[in-house]
């Protein structure tokens, strides 16, 4: 029986992580550059508050300017070129995005934040994957990605709280996990010392 839920749980990190939008990577987008790859990227800009028109499938002055500002939220080289690391970190926001906005939807905007830079803090920590994505679809470390509330579509609070995460605001000050003692169901957690509260969840070592 643990075998079948183990492949169960892998089936469902394959699907969600091929249902997060896409960003194809497969070439450098830059001014005057054109198609569906920049308009899947102004896509994502729109989303995340940082291009205010429609996509057009044009890379143009409006969209330049819009990579910039999220390549120098994000601590990145702000040149307004998008390759693979801007690909990457735009998809590492939208993946953040969805899991906060499916664990912490209800919670300040602080509590929001946090959650976020847990997603980070565990990424520099040694016991965890050091990737985003790898530290989302880690094996039961997320409600959301069990339940589907992943799947959710986000919004705007929380894809600003991911980015003041990148920005480096971490109201949970270094701490790598987090529970609702109303919602907990595996009691582990409660051997953790708790640290910092911030609206109904716990944040702990």
């Amino acid at each position: 029986m643990k075998k079948y839920r183990t492949l169960f749980f892998l089936a469902m990190v394959l699907i969600l992580f091929y249902q997060v939008p896409k960003i194809e990577a497969a070439t450098l987008l830059q001014y005057h550059s054109r198609g569906n790859q920049v308009y899947d990227v102004q896509k994502n800009l729109v989303r995340m508050g940082y291009l205010h028109t429609s996509p057009t499938g044009y890379f143009g002055p409006a969209t330049e300017r819009a990579v910039k500002e999220f390549q120098l939220d994000t601590s990145l080289y702000a040149n307004g070129v998008v390759g693979t690391s801007t690909y990457n970190r735009l998809l590492d926001v939208e993946r953040m995005a969805h899991v906060v906005h499916g664990e912490a939807r209800g919670e300040s905007f602080t509590g929001q934040v946090a959650v976020a830079s847990v997603i980070l803090n565990r990424t520099k920590s040694n016991v965890f994957p050091k990737t985003v994505s790898g530290v989302i679809f880690q094996t039961n470390a997320f409600t959301c990605v069990l339940d589907n509330q992943y799947n959710m579509t986000p919004n705007r609070t929380a894809y600003r709280a991911v980015i003041d995460a990148f920005k480096g605001w971490d109201p949970s000050n270094g701490l790598t996990y987090y529970y609702n003692p109303s919602l907990v169901t595996n009691k582990w957690i409660f051997t953790r010392s708790k640290v910092i509260r911030i609206g109904n969840q716990v944040f702990t070592k």
